[in-house]
């Protein structure tokens, strides 16, 4: 369990890196926001004697000028502020690319940070990361993933300009492999990447997105397959939700299509509970879950890891409908009328007591928003 401090701790690689330490129950990292960044003073007391400062801060897109003077800057600011510790961090971790010294300014500008930073003379990390996508990226800015995923979730298509080959890693493997998060559970600190087309990545999203536009679940063959499927439906929450599904009547009674899976595993589970009781109040960082309520009504209610805003269904098994919990949000279910509440619940993973993708975490938590950091 290490003592971490950050820089960029509220852009997409640290809200995931800071979602990925709440599971693991580590300490709450120090955050070196932009403010801090201009006093080496403020800087020097916020990473002395901690095990790693992760830089994560940098500027990714705007002019290119810009963008080579806005890497360097931070990193020799950050650079003041390590050298001005009282007891310097045990090692720096730096968030580069693998776009590194390619001739660009941006590519020589994360270089040239790197070597800023190595001329502090402490233990450094230089990691070159590839191209990450993941829940809530920002679209047009993060990943192309996150571009072609906002579009398909508004009605679009998305539009192909140069096709290329892409290494595509899941931010929380990257989160895992910077935090110094050894090997286990659903994340992987060796980076495994899914090496495709943008063209056919383009496609691929599209497949995931008609499939799933009434409910359906897509093939979830491989761990990129669903944290691609994650990805896709990190943006149409809460907007898209809850699917409305269709009750077939005759003389026997009614019948309702809860699940239609198109390839994967799964699991089916169900549950009763008296009037009043919550079941949930977790997270998942890879898990898909499905809850539906076949009897009584309910309040399902989710709020994202770090945010404090809690979005709520009213559900009720008069009119059966789907919510899909998201990953990264923590969740709960509230039997809120007078009898029985019947839910059946489904998982894209078998379970396995040793890897349960289950972080407790309370839905009604109040958290305060931190100060504004570099992104």
């Amino acid at each position: 369990m290490l003592r971490l401090a950050l820089t960029g701790a509220e852009g997409f690689l640290g809200w995931h890196v800071r979602v990925l330490l709440r599971a693991l129950g580590w300490p709450e990292p120090t955050i070196i926001t932009r403010a801090d960044l201009a006093d080496p003073r403020v800087v020097g007391t916020k990473v002395s004697g901690v095990d790693r400062v992760l830089h994560l801060a940098g500027v990714n897109r705007g002019d290119p000028a810009q963008v080579a003077a806005g890497n360097l800057r931070v990193a020799t600011q950050l650079a003041a502020g390590l050298r001005a510790a009282a007891a310097p961090p045990a090692r720096v971790v730096y968030a580069n690319s693998v776009q590194a010294g390619n001739g660009t300014p941006y590519g020589d500008a994360k270089a040239g940070a790197a070597r800023i930073l190595a001329d502090t003379r402490l233990p450094l990390e230089d990691v070159l990361l590839p191209n990450l996508y993941g829940e809530h990226g920002r679209p047009y800015y993060n990943s192309a993933v996150a571009t072609f995923c906002r579009v398909l979730a508004e009605g679009g298509q998305p539009e192909v300009h140069a096709d290329r080959e892409l290494a595509l890693v899941h931010v929380t493997d990257a989160a895992a492999r910077l935090a110094g998060v050894p090997e286990g559970g659903c994340w992987d600190p060796a980076m495994p990447a899914l090496r495709v087309g943008v063209r056919e990545l383009a496609d691929r999203l599209a497949t995931v997105a008609a499939t799933y536009r009434h409910g359906d679940i897509p093939a979830l063959t491989d761990r990129h397959a669903v944290r691609l499927f994650n990805t896709y439906r990190s943006h149409c929450f809460p907007t898209h939700y809850p699917f409305a599904l269709p009750r077939r009547a005759d003389a026997r009674g009614e019948l309702v299509e809860t699940v239609k899976v198109h390839g994967g595993t799964g699991q089916t589970f169900s549950s009763t509970s008296h009037p009043g009781v919550t079941r949930g109040e977790h997270f998942h960082l890879a898990k898909v879950e499905r809850f539906v309520v076949l009897r009584g009504t309910a309040e399902i209610s989710l709020r994202r890891v770090g945010d404090t805003d809690v979005v709520r269904f009213p559900v009720s098994g008069a009119e059966p409908v789907v919510v899909d919990m998201p990953t990264m949000w923590a969740h709960k279910l509230v039997n809120t009328g007078d009898g029985e509440l019947l839910t059946l619940f489904w998982t894209n993973d078998l379970f396995d007591p040793a890897c349960p993708d289950t972080w407790s975490e309370p839905v009604e938590a109040t958290i305060p928003k931190p100060a504004a950091v570099v992104a």
